[in-house]
């Protein structure tokens, strides 16, 4: 396995949410803070890029290219995480260029990132753009891959030393690409691990099973697909309530697409779940000023 290179501060903190807790009937109730490692307006990809770069770093590459929506919290963080390590970043992006920078966007721009608009096919643009490149490393949709997982195994090694009783305790996290799930479920096991889907992925439960290389059955992996709503890049009514409540109750600011829709799952009471739950906060702050319908 590849040495990581170091980009965020670890471990995240683990913060009580009292109020929270007696809203969702929770004996105990706790977020776990990965919005605050350190990078780039903080966020899971941190954890996930400390792999992926130091892939890259080993096979010589001195410019990483990525692709995501215009509002997307990993581009923003590769975008970050190759400035902290001095090198070139270009970020493919989905759909025609917005009239006006906002959010992760305006980051992007001021972390020295080029930004190439791919349309309807961004990932056909990948390619092209690695052809016209010298020495340069894609790092996959959502920073996921086999060998990213690993960061999210980490992170569940720190909430073993953080929570007493871990293996009594349900562990929340907004499924996207996979790759945070699969991490978490590696290490805590199938049973502890709940994946809300925001609807990034055609198969969500194929995908993290994948990232695992056969340890754990599909069946077995516990995903909530109650928030998908009218897609990926929408903002749901649940989510948008979600991010009152949380902030109201506890001064904690989601994101509207990852973990906005996972809590609102929570809030609905969508899947089953013990009396004490960590909440993985996954970060996304920057997007939320890229949705002016808030």
């Amino acid at each position: 396995m590849i040495t990581p290179v170091s980009l965020g501060t670890w471990p995240t903190p683990l913060e009580a949410a009292p109020r929270l807790a007696a809203r969702l009937g929770l004996a105990e109730f706790w977020f776990k803070r990965d919005d605050l490692n350190g990078l780039g307006g903080g966020g899971n990809k941190i954890r996930k890029l400390q792999y992926t770069c130091a892939e890259a770093i080993a096979v010589g590459a001195t410019t990483v290219i990525t692709s995501g929506a215009p509002q997307s919290n990993h581009a923003r963080l590769t975008a970050a995480a190759a400035a902290r390590l001095g090198l070139s970043c270009v970020l493919v992006l989905a759909g025609p260029p917005p009239e006006i920078r906002r959010g992760n966007l305006l980051l992007d721009g001021l972390a020295g990132a080029e930004i190439v608009w791919g349309g309807d096919s961004p990932l056909a643009e990948v390619v092209a753009v690695e052809a016209q490149r010298r020495a340069a490393y894609v790092i996959p949709f959502g920073g996921t891959s086999p060998a990213s997982t690993q960061g999210y195994v980490d992170c569940g090694r720190e909430l073993r030393a953080q929570v007493p009783d871990i293996d009594g305790t349900d562990v929340v996290v907004a499924l996207g690409s996979g790759g945070t799930m699969a991490g978490l479920v590696r290490e805590l096991g199938a049973g502890r691990v709940i994946g809300v889907d925001v609807g990034a992925l055609p198969d969500p439960r194929a995908t993290v099973a994948g990232l695992l290389v056969g340890e754990v059955e599909p069946g077995a992996l516990r995903i909530d697909g109650s928030q998908v709503g009218a897609g990926y890049r929408t903002l749901t009514d649940g989510a948008r309530a979600a991010l009152e409540t949380t902030a109201r109750d506890e001064g904690i600011f989601l994101d509207p697409t990852y973990t906005g829709r996972a809590m609102a799952a929570l809030l609905a009471g969508s899947f089953p779940h013990g009396d004490k739950v960590v909440f993985l906060h996954s970060g996304g702050l920057p997007g939320l000023f890229g949705h002016p319908e808030l």
